[in-house]
């Protein structure tokens, strides 16, 4: 009676904006969580992508416990001491060299498009503020943000979308130049579309587009909000590519579980704001900066979460990739890098998310037929074996 009383209130009270599974998640521990029933679950969303450490890993915890008896709450009008020692943490381990705080994935993007209009504008030429993203990308829901995505269903019904963008097919270099004009004044990528069914970039992709905004001088705009905080082996997926971007926005994964975002720029583009420019009344506030500092020094400690997600990384994708052998009428494709595994389907993917959560294994699908897996840092083999041999007494039984 208590579970129901939960989904009637929540349909009540609760606006209608998300399809929900009959589950009601009371407590967490590591890759573990607990419904209000008493069910346990291994998580492989993460909280998509955001309990990049586990649930309530200790040292995020205690920092949180800590600073909430200190100081939760105080304006940007003042200097916020874990806010500063978290930018200097992110500017030292990456390529920039100013970060702007704000409180999720679409703000840092948000952010980011301002930023780059505004350089552009006063730096480069009037009338550049045109912004290239992807087809088939996700860059979040806020108005501006669902028009840089480049799938349509998420724009129905808000139009007029925000002028100003243009999208190309992923991977396709010769569109992207095709696509720039007198106007333009950045391209926005994701390094692996990950709302789009985990689609990761050509191994030469990223280059090309860096070598084209340098000729062009346009600016480029990394979307690492999912990659980003050591989803993909290393501390930020453009590492892999061997570039930088001009730009970059980040989030999830960064405050082990509190919502943060930031959004990352060299000193060249970041002199474009200047006080007044742009702002969040929340962003950096001194709880989340201090669970991001600790997440952070966490994750960085030694390489070690690095390096356990590469070994687990390549043991997954073993597995699936024998789940992919023993069902080749199901499994199309399995790709990825990293803890952001996609395994394509030739079938809908949300009837087997249910089965999973029947069997106590939380799974998502994105794209209709992607069964995306994002679990915390700290996956082991065991709990990955679990999975892929309930996936494959599910596949087993399909028709």
């Amino acid at each position: 009676m208590e579970v129901k009383k939960f989904f009637d209130e929540s349909s009540r009270y609760i606006m209608n904006t998300y399809t929900r599974y009959p589950v009601v998640l009371r407590k967490g521990r590591g890759m573990k969580v607990w419904s209000s029933d008493g069910k346990e679950y291994l998580d492989f969303v993460g909280g998509v992508a955001v309990n990049i450490l586990g649930h309530c890993h200790p040292r995020v915890v205690v920092a949180i416990q800590k600073q909430a008896q200190r100081l939760i709450h105080v304006s940007n009008y003042y200097y916020i001491e874990p806010q500063i020692k978290l930018a200097k943490l992110l500017v030292e381990h990456s390529f920039a060299d100013k970060v702007f705080f704000c409180n999720s994935g679409a703000e840092a993007i948000e952010a980011a498009i301002k930023l780059a209009r505004k350089y552009a504008k006063e730096q480069v030429h009037p009338n550049r503020f045109e912004i290239i993203a992807a087809k088939n990308s996700f860059h979040g829901r806020t108005l501006a943000a669902i028009t840089a995505s480049g799938q349509e269903k998420f724009q129905k019904g808000f139009e007029p979308l925000v002028p100003g963008f243009t999208h190309v097919p992923f991977n396709d270099i010769q569109a992207m130049r095709e696509a720039i004009t007198e106007e333009t004044c950045a391209i926005l990528l994701e390094p692996i579309q990950g709302e789009g069914g985990v689609r990761v970039a050509d191994p030469n992709y990223l280059k090309e587009v860096r070598d084209l905004c340098n000729e062009q001088n346009i600016l480029l705009i990394l979307d690492e909000v999912q990659t980003g905080m050591g989803r993909t082996g290393k501390l930020f997926a453009h590492e892999h590519f061997g570039i930088t971007p001009d730009i970059m926005a980040i989030a999830k994964g960064l405050g082990g579980g509190v919502p943060i975002g930031a959004m990352l720029a060299t000193d060249k583009v970041a002199s474009g704001f200047q006080p007044g420019n742009h702002a969040s009344t929340f962003g950096g506030n001194p709880l989340v900066c201090a669970a991001g500092v600790a997440t952070l020094e966490t994750i960085l400690e030694d390489g070690f979460i690095l390096d356990q997600c590469n070994r687990m990384s390549a043991y997954f994708i073993g597995r699936l990739e024998l789940l992919r052998t023993k069902f080749p009428a199901l499994v199309k494709e399995v790709r990825g890098r990293g803890l952001l595994l996609g395994m394509e389907l030739t079938t809908e993917g949300d009837p087997i998310v249910r089965a999973c959560i029947e069997k106590g294994f939380l799974i998502n699908c994105a794209a209709g037929t992607v069964l995306r897996f994002i679990p915390p840092l700290i996956v082991q083999r065991k709990d990955i074996d679990q999975l892929v041999d309930a996936l494959h007494g599910i596949f087993s039984k399909l028709p």
